[in-house]
């Protein structure tokens, strides 16, 4: 090694004849003509470098030449090695007389493939030139360790069970150019049909290639086994499962974890899930030595968590640590609290989806969430960068769960927020569009994600920003950097449904308003009369423009299936289920009491007593106000339940753990159920159904009505007054749904005020849910 003087000597040669860019910023910088410098790589590098050519000859049609000396290019991008932290990087632009030269220094085999993914996000790229906007001269390493995503070749996903090996590959691609390092696979078996329609080659076959991919890269190959079997107290059934489970561990080239759910899928008790996965992670690192092994808690119920931390305080040394997902009846910091610091804890967020979820989106208008569903195309900025920033300091790296590419954008917000958390989702926004998006629109779509947002924030009726969303998106559907692009063609869906949904609703209520008026003008008409102008209000059609933009959805959906196999449609393309993203099935999903009304009008028009049928009308018109001066609650849709009790904001529970869910029913208006019964404020294990009322009339009696309704799975629920009143005990539902009258005895309300709760029976695990009320009327007697 050089003395230290040598080392200044040399050093001062250098600076002599190179010039640092960073005082240059302003002057971009041409790199069409670069070549790439990246002498004695192989491996994963090797690959690194192919990806690097290959992303930006598809992007600009330059290829880039690799050479093994200097030439006399304009511009040389140099890859080499540099000493720092575990896949950290360098980079540093300088002039070498009129040459430029950006220089790569990897820390490791991964900073030298994320410190090209760097530049390659960071380009701007258009056929026939890539320009560097400004000089970059950084060095970074990443927060978390671990940054990964699932990814599950199987029939119940959106997207993957229709790709190709290739296809694979550019995800792969795609997540590393963000700076993911992990991918984590889903076992051929789980809690899934065997197969799907739209493989093209077996499930083993395709996971298996994948895996091989990943090695190609150099990133983690990880797997997610759940225990399916039935009795694992039974030693045959035990022997099975590790037959199966070495069978399948040993056919992969490596394997750098294994990560076991207590439940979703799977029901395996602490006690007898510790002595099973001791036993797997000897046979799984016989074959890949050093392997990692994982578990949750995720459906457990109480007992069952008891036994879990109990276990854990053992410490078993098989055991590398916990990762948490949804369906924990524990929060993460009680978890975190509870489980000893030996053992990390890695986060398993959902990311894909709205409601029915680890995270719904707050405050949902029903509108979009009958039409456009569980697992839409979602991109949400905000609060993903909200949830990761709650949890991060509780959690030793992520592997996000998904279910395709609906999620495409929370995914490299994830990943960068994985890297550094304080990354404004702005900067990862305008990366993600300059890269996947492209050309002189990479800014504004980058501003137009965020939109899509904010589309799904407050009444639907209200939201003046939805159609000039899709205005901005459609006036970019025409440039040719974005034709047959489906990340563009996602976001453009999102855009029109949006726009599709706030036109459907606006005309669902308007033909709804004009039936009850008419119908409240049955005391001056025949009953007959009213019921067929109200039933003609009903039936009025869409107008030509939501007819267009229904048009569009359905042109789109073929062209996504055709670009990405996003699988929009049960009955067009092949989707597993109308909850697994076919939101183009529900397209023309009622919004309002249209067939409910007319089954009513049915019924009515058989009474033979005029006096009969005008008074069953008069019942439907003042559904909401039975008596004068009732107080009437819509459970479920935000907009019209202003006593329930919400909890804490958003931003402090954004698992909603203690607050106030507004759920829906895996019901439409068209199966016949009103839209109130359709929608229900739901709580999870605990956490009571709060209504509160206030400014009472104290010498009144009173009568709760109240609609349960909701999921066909349900629990019985207690309800209390004032913490001490019984109103009815635990009470399971008798139909689905059941609306029921109950006196409110009169010290309930002798103050003015009056506090609902209802609860589930304690301690139990699952997903928490079934524990749900659609409506609630608080009605004086006379």
């Amino acid at each position: 090694m050089l003395p230290p003087r040598h080392w200044a000597a040399l050093v001062m040669t250098a600076m002599a004849a190179t010039v640092s860019l960073t005082a240059q910023a302003a002057s971009p910088l041409d790199l069409s003509a670069a070549v790439v410098m990246a002498p004695g790589v192989k491996g994963p590098e090797a690959a690194a470098v192919d990806m690097l050519v290959d992303e930006v000859r598809k992007r600009t049609g330059v290829a880039w030449s690799q050479v093994a000396v200097a030439p006399d290019a304009p511009a040389r991008i140099v890859i080499t090695h540099a000493i720092g932290r575990p896949e950290g990087y360098r980079l540093t632009t300088r002039l070498q007389g009129q040459r430029t030269v950006l220089t790569i220094e990897g820390n490791d085999s991964r900073g030298v493939l994320f410190g090209i993914g760097h530049l390659l996000r960071t380009l701007s790229m258009t056929p026939g030139h890539i320009v560097l906007d400004q000089p970059l001269n950084l060095s970074t390493s990443p927060d978390q360790p671990v940054r990964g995503h699932q990814i599950g070749y199987r029939y119940k996903n959106n997207t993957y069970d229709a790709w190709t090996l290739p296809q694979f590959e550019q995800q792969i691609r795609d997540l590393a150019v963000f700076g993911a390092n992990a991918v984590q696979l889903i076992a051929p078996a789980s809690d899934d049909e065997p197969s799907s329609p739209l493989f093209p080659a077996p499930a083993l076959e395709t996971t298996l290639g994948i895996a091989r991919l990943l090695d190609k890269y150099g990133l983690d190959c990880d797997l997610f086994y759940p225990e399916m079997r039935q009795d694992y107290a039974d030693p045959a059934t035990v022997a099975a499962e590790l037959a199966a489970f070495e069978d399948l561990v040993r056919r992969f080239p490596h394997l750098h974890a294994v990560y076991v759910p207590g439940g979703d899928p799977g029901h395996t008790p602490p006690d007898l899930l510790f002595p099973l996965l001791e036993r797997q992670a000897r046979i799984l690192r016989r074959y890949h030595p050093g392997a990692q092994l994982w578990v949750s808690g995720q459906g457990f119920d109480q007992a069952h968590y008891e036994a879990f931390y109990r276990l854990l305080a053992r410490r078993p040394a098989w055991l590398t640590g916990v990762f948490f997902g949804p369906q924990s009846r524990d929060p993460l910091p009680r978890q975190r609290a509870r489980i000893p610091r030996a053992y990390p804890i890695q986060f398993y967020p959902d990311i894909g989806h709205t409601l029915h979820a680890q995270f719904p989106v707050p405050h949902w208008d029903p509108a979009f969430a009958l039409l456009e569903g569980r697992e839409p195309i979602n991109p949400r900025p905000r609060d993903e960068t909200l949830i990761f920033r709650h949890f991060a300091s509780l959690t030793a790296g992520f592997v996000t769960y998904s279910e395709g590419v609906n999620d495409d954008v929370n995914k490299v917000l994830w990943t960068r927020l994985g890297w550094n958390a304080a990354t404004p989702p702005e900067e990862t926004l305008r990366d993600y569009a300059r890269y996947f998006l492209g050309g002189a629109e990479g800014e504004q779509l980058a501003a137009l994600i965020p939109a899509l947002e904010r589309n799904w924030t407050g009444p639907i009726k209200d939201n003046s920003g939805i159609a000039a969303t899709l205005q901005a998106f459609q006036g970019l559907k025409e440039r040719p950097g974005l034709k047959d692009n489906w990340r563009f063609e996602s976001l453009l869906y999102r855009a029109i449904y949006d726009a599709y949904a706030q036109a459907r609703a606006g005309a669902e209520a308007r033909r709804e308003a004009q039936a009850l008026d008419a119908l409240a003008q049955v005391s001056a008409r025949d009953s007959r009369d009213a019921m067929a102008a109200a039933t003609a209000a009903l039936a009025q059609p869409d107008d030509g423009e939501t007819g267009r933009l229904r048009d569009q959805l359905f042109d789109l959906a073929g062209r996504l299936y055709a670009h990405v196999g996003l699988q929009l449609s049960v009955t067009l393309y092949g989707a597993s289920g109308v909850e697994r993203g076919a939101n183009l099935d529900r397209v023309d999903t009622g919004l309002n009491d249209r067939v409910w009304l007319i089954r009513r009008f049915a019924d009515i028009a058989q009474l033979p007593d005029e006096t009969a049928r005008q008074a069953r009308l008069a019942e439907i018109v003042t559904w909401r106000q039975p008596v004068p001066g009732s107080l009437y609650d819509d459970l479920g849709d935000p907009a019209h339940e202003p006593h329930l009790v919400r909890g804490k904001a958003y931003s402090q529970d954004p698992e909603l753990y203690d607050s106030a869910i507004d759920g829906i029913a895996d019901r439409t208006p068209d199966d016949g159920w009103r839209r109130s019964w359709i929608t229900y404020a739901e709580t999870l294990y605990e956490r009571p159904i709060h209504l509160r009322y206030r400014h009472l009339d104290p010498k009144r009696h009173y009568t709760l009505r109240v609609t349960y309704a909701g999921e066909d799975y349900a629990l019985p629920m207690r309800l209390m007054a004032n913490g001490g009143i019984e109103i009815h005990a635990a009470l399971p539902r008798p139909a689905n749904p059941a609306t029921l009258d109950f006196d409110i005895p009169q010290r309930a309300t002798r103050g003015g005020r009056l506090d609902l709760e209802w609860t589930r029976p304690p301690g139990l695990g699952g997903g928490g849910r079934g524990h749900q009320v659609a409506e609630a009327w608080l009605i004086p007697r006379p």
